[in-house]
């Protein structure tokens, strides 16, 4: 597969056939993000894998009780910002920028591997810390899904090229 086919294949799977997901595709696919580039390649970030099932359902319904499907996914990844007041020099917070790159690739080495991922920004942090006992001073930034799909949805429309894209100038 190319990476534009992995791209093509991607997509937001909320229900996880049962069975763990093999160790040599899971230090791949983490393998996949501690190689995405950061600001100053710092690697201001550190990802808690979540795979205890009680731990899991703590923390979905705690944390997050509108994702439900959570609870049926092998592993829940937990991307957290060790470094969040850094700001870049255009203005923007490095962390949001690294951690989002950082879990593209692991979205992206996933489906090579012939898994499923679902980005997840509807939770609670603060619950989320509590039950991780992540340090006040670190930020979790998002909860991703990751295991086998029972069944991947259809792909979603997108607009077309010529409305996302501009040449030279506004």
């Amino acid at each position: 597969m190319t990476v534009i086919e992995e791209i093509v294949a991607r997509r937001s799977v909320r229900e996880y056939a049962s069975g763990p997901v093999e160790k040599e595709k899971l230090q791949r696919i983490l393998e996949a993000g501690r190689l995405a580039p950061t600001a100053r390649n710092q690697q201001d970030w550190r990802i808690l894998i979540v795979s205890d099932p009680a731990l899991k359902a703590r923390l979905v319904d705690e944390a997050s009780p509108r994702q439900p499907f959570l609870k049926g996914a092998p592993l829940i990844l937990a991307a957290c910002a060790l470094n969040p007041g850094y700001v870049m020099r255009c203005g923007h917070p490095a962390f949001l920028i690294d951690l989002a790159i950082v879990l593209e690739h692991i979205a992206l080495q996933a489906v090579r591997e012939g898994l499923g991922t679902c980005w997840i920004g509807s939770f609670d942090e603060g619950q989320a810390k509590r039950v991780l006992w992540v340090p006040e001073d670190v930020r979790i930034v998002e909860l991703m899904s990751l295991g086998y799909p029972a069944r991947l949805p259809e792909p979603r429309e997108r607009k077309p090229a010529r409305e996302l894209y501009g040449w030279e100038h506004w």
